[in-house]
């Protein structure tokens, strides 16, 4: 019998190896798609709980650095003619070192000054794309941004087959980080900082600084994905700092739940299938979004902790 100390490696196992085998199975392009977009939104939303979560940063400005990993991505494959490969790591460290300057400010605040800080840098971030038209392209967006590449490969005629298993691999790593990040010594101190400052201080961890590196480091996994997500459409928009972005990615992160990196990557799975699979019955129309709102509602309701609180009691 699997006892509760090894079921969790198990399980984590054989969702490995069904996302390996998935594409096999699925022929369907449109489906490889929706796979691949809902892992680039588990990443944005599983690192956000880094520091949402784990940290108790209430920070508002992570689509931000998702946005400037698409387009320091972008910008540094199509104007600079950087490899894209690399152009997508310098869209993590891109993204990692806004967030840096940004945590200046923020360690020193709390509480709604954190939100409204955190939500005014990602509207500069936003003017500052829009206004530098002649480089970002402005409200029109960058388009044809080259795409990933490998010898004697094509990425462009497989049928997805290859983005699905780059952005799968790219799930992965960042769920491995960060579960290995939130686990580690320096989850535990800001675990603890979030919890009580006054014992954290009393023990000797540095608030301000252990603030600092949750936010480089959620950024980094954020501009990570903001870099696929523009090698794979090859298309850079401002849309991508709505706030509807915003209350997607947050309502992943909440379903899902906090404190929990696979809730949030769980969360970004179903919702991006559930709203498609809504989309596609016929005379539904735009009452889809009321449906998936009332399921969210519904989760929260009967499951305060999210879908995480599911495991957790197993």
């Amino acid at each position: 019998m699997m006892t509760g100390r090894n079921w969790r490696p198990a399980a984590l196992v054989a969702v490995v190896v069904v996302g390996l085998i998935a594409p096999f199975f699925v022929q369907d392009t449109y489906l490889r798609h929706l796979c691949i977009i809902a892992f680039i939104y588990a990443m944005v939303a599983a690192s956000w709980d880094l520091s949402l979560g784990y940290a108790g940063v209430f920070n508002f400005g992570h689509i931000a650095f998702f946005g400037v990993g698409i387009y320091a991505t972008g910008l540094s494959a199509k104007l600079l003619g950087v490899d894209p490969w690399i152009a997508l790591l310098l869209g993590g460290v891109a993204a990692s070192a806004v967030a840096a300057v940004i945590a200046l400010p923020v360690i020193r605040l709390q509480g709604v000054y954190v939100v409204l800080v955190t939500f005014a840098f990602s509207q500069l971030v936003l003017q500052v794309v829009l206004s530098q038209s002649q480089v970002t392209g402005g409200s029109q967006g960058m388009v044809r941004v080259p795409t990933l590449w490998l010898p004697g490969y094509n990425f462009l005629r497989d049928y997805k087959f290859g983005y699905y298993y780059v952005g799968f691999a790219l799930l992965v790593a960042t769920t491995l980080a960060l579960r290995r990040i939130a686990t580690s010594d320096f989850g535990v101190s800001i675990r603890a900082a979030r919890d009580s400052e006054d014992y954290a201080i009393s023990r000797g961890i540095p608030i301000g600084r252990q603030r600092l590196k949750v936010l480089a480091a959620s950024a980094f996994f954020a501009g990570i994905a903001g870099g696929f997500y523009v090698l794979y459409l090859r298309v850079a928009s401002p849309e991508v700092f709505d706030f509807s972005t915003v209350s997607l990615v947050l309502s992943m992160v909440l379903v899902g739940g906090t404190s929990s990196i696979y809730g949030p990557v769980f969360a970004a799975l179903l919702l991006t299938f559930v709203s498609e699979g809504l989309s596609n019955v016929d005379g539904l129309g735009v009452g889809r979004f009321i449906l998936v709102a009332v399921l969210m509602v519904a989760i929260l309701l009967y499951l305060p902790k999210g879908l995480a609180s599911i495991f957790a009691r197993r």
